[in-house]
């Protein structure tokens, strides 16, 4: 179960990096993808039930990573929020989500990519 918690982490920091290229090189798809969040039931509930499976690897890796309560705390931040946003009306959801992507126009989502390198590369070491 344990090495199955650290590869989710490890699959975790990779998507987070991949998001980094994302807004680097093509900040308009993601900001395409971003309003789509909370749109639909399927994307809401699939998106949010999908964000629980790495933070429940972050929990159960938290003992054997490098920084553990930095990795529990963020397990349960996302569960908590994951489980928020299911109870909170899709609508508002969808509209914070059209918020984000008004205020993250293509320049500040590449000004910001490099904090997902950082994020992504800071979940490796923590957990190798």
């Amino acid at each position: 179960m344990l090495s199955i918690a650290k590869y989710l982490v490890l699959a975790f920091g990779l998507f987070i990096i991949g998001v980094g290229f994302l807004m680097l090189f093509d900040p308009i798809r993601a900001r395409e993808i971003l309003r789509k969040a909370g749109s639909t039931p399927l994307i809401n509930y699939g998106e949010l039930l999908l964000r629980m499976i790495p933070a429940a690897g972050l929990i159960l890796s938290a003992p054997v990573s490098k920084y553990p309560p930095f990795f529990e705390l963020l397990g349960w931040f996302m569960i908590g929020t994951s489980v928020f946003l299911i109870l909170l009306p899709r609508k508002y959801h969808h509209a914070y989500a059209l918020k984000s992507a008004e205020i993250l126009t293509p320049v500040r989502l590449r000004a910001i990519s490099p904090l997902s390198f950082i994020f992504g590369g800071v979940l490796f070491y923590a957990i190798l």
